[in-house]
């Protein structure tokens, strides 16, 4: 199995075991000394522990559909549908490898909202 294809595996399997609320697998992907970022709140956490304690915090129930994980190298993207208490939001999460291990990642977030009337003879409806 080639780098790109292990990359591939262990981003499906951070997803996962995001999903099935397995702490430790989930967070095996990060270098111990990973960076995140959330943007839109201005927050930065440094660590492994860090990331998995900030996320072990969250106090709603949350799921996670990937629809997306593309990259190559050392530059990956996952687009997901968390949803926290039934309500969806979709991210984007642009993790940045060092070998085989996240060293920095970068996640947004996005609620849904509906489309504009002036667009409507535009557009057609994606697919669930």
């Amino acid at each position: 199995m080639n780098s790109d294809a292990r990359i591939s595996a262990a981003i499906e399997e951070h997803w996962r075991a995001s999903e099935a609320g397995e702490v430790e697998a989930e967070h095996a992907i990060y270098a111990e000394d990973a960076v995140l970022d959330y943007p839109q709140s201005g927050e930065r956490f440094r660590g492994r522990a860090t990331i998995a304690a900030q996320r072990g915090g969250h106090p709603a129930h949350r799921h996670f559909t990937v629809l997306r994980i593309t990259g190559h190298g050392h530059l990956w993207v996952s687009e997901c549908i968390i949803t926290y208490d039934g309500a969806p939001t979709y991210s984007v999460s642009i993790m940045e490898f060092a070998g085989e291990r996240v060293a920095h990642e970068t996640q947004y977030f996005a609620d849904p909202f509906g489309p504009p009337a002036s667009r409507a003879a535009l557009a057609e409806r994606m697919p669930d």
